[in-house]
């Protein structure tokens, strides 16, 4: 079975392996894997070949709790008034 890569990977396990392991120069290798040379000195730097993950490294919750509920509804009163244009038009 494939791997399976996020989407603006450029290399795969295997040649991130290869990378790893070989001593051509930074500019050999990009040239040879069509990669930066920035990204070949990642993966020569680094002692896995997985990729790291991405986002927060502490998830937030997306629910409010009930105080900051109520502090959200508190300042939301009272509700905004709402004018049409007809009785906006009339008051000058």
């Amino acid at each position: 079975m494939g791997q399976v890569l996020h989407g603006s990977a450029t290399t795969t396990e295997a040649v991130r392996r290869a990378i790893q392991h070989s001593q051509e120069s930074l500019r050999a290798l990009a040239r040879r894997y069509g990669i930066n040379q920035m990204a070949v000195a990642k993966w020569k730097k680094r002692s896995s070949v997985a990729d790291l993950p991405t986002g927060p490294k502490e998830p937030r919750s997306t629910v409010l709790s009930l105080e900051e509920e109520a502090i959200i509804v508190a300042f939301r009163w009272p509700p905004l008034r709402r004018f049409s244009r007809k009785s906006h038009l009339g008051r000058r």
